[in-house]
């Protein structure tokens, strides 16, 4: 699903990005709610970045990368870390594109998001590749998303990719070799 967002562009460089877990839901421009293998997942556009709600009988995970006021965590470039039942991992990376590649590049992402019947994307006002996009699936038993957060005035793209599954633990009789 593609939209336009209705808001200022208010996280406008990737180094003002901030990545926060457990968070409460935040204000969200648009939202996609989804279903995958009976767990829930909600995907939440902001006006500074994005959020993802996965809750199942187990609990909540909730992830935020925005421009968050007050946040002290910058975006890590990976994370690992239970939540509750949840083994959660979180990588982001950022890419320099020259003006040329970059547009290619936001057209290529914002097609395959606004097409995918699990992915959503927002396009900011003032520019057609000033967007942020996410993509989620479910695959043996796990949840994945990925994010793409643009900014062509710097020519940077922000990439996350989030895995979250259920905590192994060892059978009591399990034999170890």
């Amino acid at each position: 699903m593609l939209t336009t967002l209705n808001t200022a562009y208010s996280d406008t460089r990737a180094a003002d990005l901030a990545w926060a877990l457990g968070r409460e839901p935040l204000p969200a421009l648009a939202t996609l709610d989804l279903e995958l293998h009976g767990l829930k997942l909600q995907l939440r556009l902001l006006g500074a970045s994005h959020q993802v709600l996965l809750e199942e009988e187990r609990g909540l995970c909730s992830e935020t990368v925005a421009c968050i006021p007050g946040s002290s965590t910058p975006l890590p470039l990976g994370v690992a870390k239970r939540v509750d039942d949840w083994e959660y991992e979180f990588a982001a990376r950022v890419e320099e594109l020259p003006p040329g590649a970059f547009a290619g590049r936001a057209q290529e992402l914002l097609a395959l998001v606004s097409d995918h019947p699990q992915g959503l994307a927002g396009v900011f006002p003032g520019s057609p590749h000033a967007f942020t996009a996410m993509l989620a699936r479910c695959h043996e038993g796990q949840v994945h998303w990925r994010t793409w957060h643009a900014y062509p005035q710097d020519g940077q793209l922000v990439a996350t990719r989030t895995r979250v599954g259920a905590r192994v633990t060892a059978h009591a009789g399990a034999v170890r070799a």
